[in-house]
């Protein structure tokens, strides 16, 4: 007999549950398989593996295909509807997918079921590669060309600025332009990395940089003030996401004023808008407007117009509640960013952010349905996993915590589920808090959210080291 669409759901939640349960346990994950098994039985051995790794059938896929790319091969056709199909034994992989799926989940073949299906393995038979197995999945890597870039790539950045600055150092255009790259490079892979991680090295780059400025001819000196200026305004954005507010109001704004000096009006706006994010999480809405309308007053025309309207002014006017002229943000910013180019990176600006910041607008108004209807929008249009999708996937359970509680504390335990403490970022942090106080009574589950968030690790430990 099939199983409904309802106990599937079911199952996933359970299954996260007793994966939260044997991992604060120290169980081994043979035995929170086994342990899945026994509490759920419908769950194959294959789809419990999957389950106890803490794995979407997206990221199973792309991990198969992260074995593929590290042999040198490219990756087949896999995809969730087959590894669906796989899972519930209506089909069966063949030879060379037995064997990638279990080095992706650092299995042997008989411990995943795949031995049993009837088909004969000479590769199973054969001896095992030397590396068969073992993989690590502390972090949920989406490729190998992803995890270059957080073991070696952020380092290597870092060292190239260090280079530049030992080969001229009293400074260069050249040494101006490697600044350039680098803060490109942060910006662009901001998300990928844990923000205490990309604290570090942005910092210790823009200290590479301080001791050139005050040698350098006036030229080079405002080419890398200016470059110093945005390494500052990442450094303000990730002390907000570490929760340190004071911290990011300092750098921001330090990124300010660069902009200021060197005449960078896009510096000048970002750092004003970020400045009005951090005093509306202080509920400080006298600077946080004051800063949005600073911001807008040198925003270029066109998509950094919207982005300051969306993300600075419209949480203010909202949370003050001046549902009209909210309102009106919504509209002009809406009417830039159909004909907009999209910008990627921490600087940049999409859709998918654009609407993020829509729906919580509408969320503050307390038009829940509409705010819903919205976040869901962002939520299709962000990359699975990535911090945007979390924000609007809690910015739609907080939508939905009124009149679906279960639903709602179901998308935060996945979150938690999902993504590992260390890349859950403060604001995350506050949405998740925020929907615990609002489901605490009315649901069966919210005291497993309550534990949960009581035993999540605080960003940044009591001594200042990072978790």
């Amino acid at each position: 007999m099939g199983v409904t669409r309802g106990r599937r759901a079911e199952i996933q939640r359970e299954a996260s549950r007793i994966r939260a349960q044997c991992q604060r346990n120290g169980h081994t994950q043979e035995r929170i398989v086994t342990t899945l098994r026994s509490a759920l039985p419908e769950l194959t051995a294959l789809e419990a593996w999957r389950l106890a790794l803490g794995w979407s059938r997206p990221q199973a896929v792309r991990e198969v295909a992260a074995v593929y790319r590290a042999d040198g091969l490219l990756p087949p056709g896999l995809t969730q509807a087959l590894l669906c199909r796989y899972e519930h034994e209506q089909a069966e992989p063949g030879t060379e997918y037995r064997i990638m799926i279990s080095r992706a989940y650092g299995a042997r073949p008989e411990q995943l079921g795949l031995e049993t299906r009837g088909l004969w393995c000479s590769t199973c038979a054969a001896p095992l590669p030397l590396h068969y197995g073992q993989r690590q999945h502390e972090e949920p890597s989406t490729s190998r060309e992803e995890a270059m870039t957080t073991a070696s790539g952020l380092p290597a950045i870092r060292e190239s600025v260090q280079w530049g600055v030992l080969d001229a150092p009293e400074g260069s255009a050249s040494l101006v332009a490697v600044a350039e790259a680098a803060v490109e490079h942060y910006a662009l892979h901001y998300s990928k990395h844990a923000p205490a991680i990309l604290h570090e090295e942005v910092r210790a780059t823009r200290s590479l940089l301080s001791a050139v400025v005050a040698t350098a001819d006036q030229k080079t000196a405002r080419g890398l003030r200016r470059q110093v200026g945005w390494l500052s305004a990442l450094l303000g954005n990730l002390a907000y996401h570490l929760d340190d507010r004071a911290g990011a109001r300092a750098h921001l704004t330090l990124a300010g004023a660069f902009g200021e000096s060197t005449g960078d009006a896009t510096l000048t706006a970002w750092s004003s808008g970020a400045l009005s994010m951090v005093a509306t999480a202080r509920c400080d809405w006298d600077h946080a407007r004051g800063h949005a309308e600073h911001g807008l007053q040198h925003a270029p025309p066109g998509l950094r117009r919207a982005q300051l309207l969306g993300w600075a002014l419209l949480p203010t006017l909202a949370a003050l509640g001046h549902a009209s002229q909210a309102d009106d943000a919504v509209s002009e910013s809406d009417e830039i960013m159909q004909t907009a180019v999209e910008l990627p990176g921490r600087f940049g600006y999409d859709r998918a952010e654009h609407r993020l910041h829509v729906a919580e607008a509408h969320l503050t108004l307390e038009r829940y349905d509409r705010a819903a209807e919205v976040a869901r929008t962002s939520i299709a249009a962000a990359p699975e996993h990535t911090p945007g999708w979390v924000a609007a996937t809690l910015v739609l359970a907080l939508a939905e915590a009124r009149d679906a509680p279960e639903q709602a504390v179901g998308r935060a335990l996945d979150i938690l589920n999902l993504i590992p403490p260390a890349r859950l970022r403060a604001t995350a942090r506050s949405r998740l808090a925020r929907l615990e106080r609002l489901l605490i009574t009315s649901t069966s589950l919210a005291p497993e959210l309550t534990e949960r968030l009581r035993t999540l690790p605080a960003p940044i430990r009591t001594d200042g080291t990072a978790a």
